[in-house]
């Protein structure tokens, strides 16, 4: 079940300093470069070489990349993560979608590619078509290749946008919060409350889609639903998430985040104890288990951060977007 937290609001004056213009410099602008430079690799070595041995090292350093900023959803990202990295897919969307591209040339065109449903656009469609047996077995030249280079050109053109709407318009947005002219940030206090509502919500996403699904219940585990299983990405993009939370919460602080630390080593340690990246043996009571105290161990960053952060700003939780209540 997802945690009731979030939706924040600032209660009073904090004894330490926030500092939204150094999370946005030091943190989150250089991750939207990363993904872009990555990205565009992806891109590159699709072109030059389609086959699935090929691209899976240049796929997986561009997901790594991605990590860094996907638990952002604020300005350009709101709507521009959807179709770099669409999950979960309970209905299937995405090879029912990325077949029918296949078998159709026409819509395959680079050109109007980006119209297509973002559940054939993105990191999912790639993991689908570069790990998935009913798509990977295609040779250079086949449609399925052509296909893998039009979805790396899309994911590179898309990475090169968002990282532009960042850098050239929305991080000015951010840290000019309480100037006059800017409705989007009223006060600096509105800014902060965006990216520690963004930093808990990314732990809370963690815990409760990318650990608690493929967990399910002690009786009916449910190890296929597991974020890019087919790429044996599971536990690496927990992991990735959590340290990209960490980033976040020293930059946004000047003061040392020792509970924060401890914490997030303790998730390094229980992600070190599990042999099966890809949450594929959650059937086994002993896996299952130490999948379960990752998923407490995660848990636990939100709680460290919350007295460290939270506490200390003087920000409290509320509730959860996510929960839908």
């Amino acid at each position: 079940m997802i945690r009731t937290v979030l939706a924040l609001s600032v209660l009073s004056a904090a004894p330490v300093q926030a500092d939204v213009s150094r999370a946005v410099t030091d943190h989150i602008l250089p991750g939207f470069a990363q993904f872009a430079t990555h990205a565009e690799a992806l891109s590159a070595t699709a072109a030059a070489d389609c086959t699935p041995a090929a691209v899976q090292p240049a796929y997986q350093a561009a997901f790594d990349a991605w990590l860094g900023v996907a638990n952002l959803h604020i300005g350009p990202s709101e709507t521009g993560a959807l179709s770099i990295a669409y999950w979960p897919d309970d209905r299937a969307f995405t090879p029912r979608a990325l077949t029918a591209l296949i078998a159709d040339p026409a819509s395959r065109d680079p050109a109007t590619f980006a119209e297509v449903s973002i559940a054939a656009r993105g990191l999912f469609a790639l993991d689908m078509l570069l790990y998935d047996p009913a798509f990977a077995g295609y040779a250079a030249g086949d449609a399925t290749c052509t296909l893998v280079q039009v979805v790396s050109a899309d994911l590179a053109a898309q990475a090169t946008a968002l990282d532009a709407a960042w850098r050239d318009a929305f991080a000015a947005v951010l840290t000019s919060a309480g100037a006059p002219g800017n409705a989007t940030y009223m006060t600096g206090d509105e800014a902060l409350r965006a990216l520690y509502t963004q930093l808990l919500t990314g732990l809370t996403f963690d815990a409760d889609m990318r650990l608690a699904r493929p967990l399910g219940t002690f009786d009916q585990p449910r190890p296929r639903m597991a974020e890019a299983w087919r790429s044996g990405r599971p536990l690496r993009n927990v992991v990735l998430s959590v340290k990209a939370a960490q980033g976040l919460a020293h930059a946004l602080t000047d003061t040392d985040l020792p509970l924060t630390d401890a914490a997030v080593a303790r998730v390094e340690v229980a992600a070190s104890r599990i042999d099966d990246p890809a949450f594929q043996t959650v059937t086994d009571p002993q896996a299952r288990l130490l999948v379960d105290v990752l998923h407490q161990r995660v848990a636990a960053v939100e709680v460290a951060i919350d007295t460290e952060i939270g506490g200390a700003l003087g920000i409290a939780a509320g509730f959860n977007a996510l929960d839908g209540d």
